[in-house]
């Protein structure tokens, strides 16, 4: 595993898009009013969907890191399934944010968000005050991998309930900025899976 070290604009990236978006179309004399208004508020609104993309899939890529780990190394039938669950839906959807942002002109990592090596650095992520979006650190991931037996199947539920549930975060965030019926969709079907992906893994934890 490469090392990531915290980036202030992965931080803050999301907070500080949906609040532009929220508050893109006022000014300290009121708000604007005519063309000039609408373009403000639809150049502020794609701002915080890009962000909510760029940051979703760094999410996701990591979802389907732990699920890969799951795969090969529980023998719990009821993780497992859900691991494959977790990578055959989150996979097309990271497809469908990366074109989002090649037909928006965006890059798909945050300007910024990068360690050292050029890859992208989500291990301090804070979006709308959800610490780090449920990402795991570099050192989480490191104790997920040396985990064995019950203890893995133990440590990923919890690690990936609190994945999921700064996935849900993030999803509600833009889902009270966007204007884009496309983030509209895909934010609502996160919020509508991984909710009940996550009562499954409460029941699994709690059994």
């Amino acid at each position: 595993m490469r090392a990531r070290r915290p980036l202030a604009l992965a931080a803050t990236g999301l907070a500080l898009a949906l609040t532009l978006a929220a508050c893109g179309a006022s000014s300290d004399h009121g708000p604007m009013t005519g063309p000039s208004s609408s373009a403000a508020s639809d150049q502020s609104g794609r701002t915080g969907d890009a962000a909510f993309a760029q940051l979703m899939i760094a999410h996701h890529q990591q979802a389907i890191e732990m699920a890969d780990q799951a795969l090969s190394k529980s023998t719990n039938p009821d993780i497992t399934k859900l691991a494959a669950a977790i990578k055959q839906a989150q996979g097309p959807e990271i497809d469908q944010m990366k074109g989002w942002l090649a037909a928006w002109g965006e890059p798909e990592q945050m300007q910024g968000a990068t360690a050292s090596d050029g890859s992208m650095d989500h291990s301090s992520m804070d979006m709308g005050g959800v610490s780090s979006a449920g990402m795991m650190t570099e050192q989480d991931m490191q104790t997920l991998s040396n985990a064995t037996g019950k203890d893995f199947d133990r440590t990923w539920l919890q690690m990936m309930i609190a994945h999921h549930q700064g996935a849900v975060s993030m999803a509600n965030e833009v889902l009270m900025t966007t204007s884009d019926p496309q983030v509209k969709d895909l934010a609502d079907s996160v919020v509508a899976a991984q909710m009940e992906e996550i009562s499954t893994m409460q029941k699994l934890l709690a059994g």
